[in-house]
């Protein structure tokens, strides 16, 4: 009998052992999970509050938009962002800083041209080391997918690897064919722009600007046409819409969406007065898109922007969550 007891006390106290680093350990960027969820905070620096408007339990990533420098490539970065950073990870969510924007600053041009892309890139790594980052995501779009962009991916990804840092990117199917093949396979997942497929840019091309069959497609065209591995692609969902005709505002936010339209969320469209439409997605088609994601052993699913939804039982991101369960 005492000799049963000796490895039963020590296995005891190897597995509390094993507990306690788990608890007090950093989280798993890795964790086994059905399908990540990724979501993107847009915030004017006023990160507080962003962060306390989601319900990080229900997101494994959160991207910070945007994180940029000033035209000497230097970044001004309040301590909130750490403080962010720090709840997240609380959570078990992993935060990775993003750099760019669909309306990033032009002096980044010159940043990633060979004089100054040495600079920027150790400025880009020192801030995602100092305040906590998994990685970095790149979301570099329009002028910006030039004859820099491979170079400075490359450079980036070195200095990233050697800190054991992640790197990202936000790209869509009409940018990336701009993006040589080596480019697109640095990268640890892609966060697929399934969405903008027409808007308040192109008012004589009204309709859904992210219609079911539009993530299908860019998720074939970056597994299949492209090589990126199923598991290394997010799939966009929007959390917006854009309205066409009459009265229709430009854009607009699901969670007024459905506050202004009884039943929107069951659609994907509501008529204005006067006529217009707005475009958007509601609670059917972000199901079925999670559902392909699952389905296709994507990665996971990517959405802008979290606080564009409705915190109530119309909830998008709820929706996503109860699908996964499933």
């Amino acid at each position: 009998m005492r000799q049963l007891l000796l490895p039963l006390y020590i296995i005891f106290f190897a597995a509390l052992s094993l507990a306690c680093k788990k608890k007090t350990g950093t989280p798993q960027d890795e964790k086994q999970v059905k399908l990540r969820v990724l979501g993107y905070l847009l915030s004017d620096n006023n990160w507080h509050t962003a962060v306390n408007s989601i319900d990080l339990s229900m997101i494994t990533d959160l991207n910070l938009a945007f994180l940029n420098p000033g035209p000497d490539g230097s970044f001004s970065i309040g301590p909130a962002v750490r403080q962010v950073v720090d709840k997240a990870r609380t959570a078990d969510v992993r935060v990775f800083m993003s750099i760019g924007g669909g309306d990033a600053p032009a002096h980044l041009a010159e940043l990633i041209k060979p004089a100054k892309r040495s600079d920027f890139v150790a400025g880009i790594v020192a801030l995602a080391e100092q305040h906590g980052f998994a990685g970095v995501d790149v979301d570099l779009e329009n002028d910006l997918i030039n004859a820099d962009y491979p170079a400075f991916v490359a450079e980036l990804r070195t200095a990233l690897k050697a800190k054991n840092k992640l790197m990202t990117a936000a790209l869509a199917s009409w940018n990336a064919g701009k993006i040589p093949d080596a480019t697109m396979r640095s990268y640890d997942f892609i966060n697929i722009m399934s969405y903008d497929k027409t808007g308040p840019w192109n008012p004589a091309n009204p309709g859904p600007h992210s219609p079911y069959e539009m993530a299908v497609n860019d998720f074939n065209y970056f597994n299949q046409t492209r090589g990126v591995a199923a598991e290394k692609l997010f799939i966009g969902l929007p959390f917006y819409g854009y309205g066409f005709g009459t009265n229709a505002p430009a854009s607009a936010w699901y969670k007024d969406l459905v506050a202004q339209y009884p039943g929107a969320e069951n659609a994907d469209e509501v008529t204005v007065n006067g006529g217009g439409k707005i475009y958007y997605n509601g609670l059917n088609t972000i199901r079925q898109k999670v559902a392909f994601a699952l389905s296709s052993k994507a990665g996971g699913v990517m959405i802008w922007e979290l606080t564009q939804d409705s915190r109530d039982g119309k909830s998008l991101l709820k929706a996503v969550n109860d699908k996964i369960r499933e």
